[in-house]
């Protein structure tokens, strides 16, 4: 395959648009006004779903009064949950980055789409997965019987059963021509635990799973299982984590994409707010994005 590109909040905007055919539909839409901060609304809402990379945090640092706007919504009696399209590493790992950057979450109210992932994992003893992941992080909570960390040896790419995607800080090229060659060769079923396409970091974007996940999505036989936001899997996930969940005119998702955030609080039904200072659509036009997109928040900020 080419070069990975080096990517852009316009070239972000533009590739999600070109995958917006395996995106679901939004079940409702919103009006798209524009507000100061989330106190203006904290009212109309008992729970407040956030997305992470963009909304609280910018690569390993917390986004300036993150963390304080997270407690003054506990303090007027508000649920707060973190929902992330994060999967490249462990839940304790997790954790311990919120605690550091001076967030109070419990690991209940922190829900990411590795979890997701998990819940629905395939249970076939013998098989051989076949995974994009960082060879620095613990994957036993992944319970597969047999794991091989993809790198540079195309046997690996062969005998792979099934291929799971979670983390791609350290995937090439090269690995991902790898890949598709093995999976023209022989199509085998690909699990995605992360279908963002990017992810602000402190200097710039990264490519994210979700970017090459939909590239193998273009090979004759192959559908990739996707995990996460915009999908319902993740909420319903979260959603199942409350006793009694407030109904969706109630609930609010806070992103920074159109394409996962925004689109998947509207196909859940839920109330959505876009912030633009950070992440995904820094720089570009708001109001011509949601039109380009025909995805719409009920609130800007």
């Amino acid at each position: 395959m080419k070069d990975i590109p080096a990517p852009t909040p316009e070239w972000a905007f533009a590739a999600y648009q070109k995958i917006r055919n395996r995106l679901p539909q939004p079940q409702r839409q919103g009006a798209t006004r524009s507000i100061s901060s989330l106190s203006d609304i904290a009212e109309d809402f008992d729970l407040i779903l956030f997305d992470a990379y963009g909304v609280l945090t910018v690569g390993e640092r917390a986004i300036p009064g993150a963390a304080e706007m997270i407690s003054a919504l506990r303090a007027r009696g508000k649920q707060v949950m973190v929902v992330s399209n994060s999967a490249g590493y462990p839940k304790s790992i997790m954790m311990q980055r919120y605690s550091r950057l001076g967030f109070d979450f419990t690991p209940e109210e922190v829900v990411s789409s590795r979890e997701a992932m998990l819940a629905a994992l395939p249970r076939r003893p013998g098989e051989c997965w076949g995974a994009m992941a960082e060879a620095c992080f613990d994957t036993s909570d992944l319970q597969c019987d047999r794991l091989q960390l993809l790198a540079d040896d195309p046997e690996d790419y062969v005998k792979a059963d099934r291929f799971m995607l979670i983390g791609s800080g350290s995937w090439t090229a090269h690995r991902q021509g790898l890949l598709v060659s093995a999976l023209r060769d022989r199509p085998r079923p690909v699990i995605v635990g992360n279908p963002d396409l990017v992810a602000p970091r402190e200097a710039g974007f990264t490519l994210e799973p979700g970017y090459f996940a939909h590239r193998l999505a273009e090979i004759d036989g192959v559908e990739p299982d996707f995990f996460g936001k915009p999908f319902s899997n993740i909420f319903e996930l979260a959603l199942s984590r409350i006793a009694a969940p407030p109904p969706p005119e109630r609930t609010l998702m806070v992103g920074d994409t159109l394409h996962t955030d925004i689109l998947g609080g509207n196909q859940m039904g839920l109330r959505t707010a876009l912030m633009t200072g950070f992440g995904a659509l820094k720089g570009l036009g708001v109001s011509q994005a949601c039109e380009d997109a025909g995805i719409f928040p009920d609130y800007v900020l």
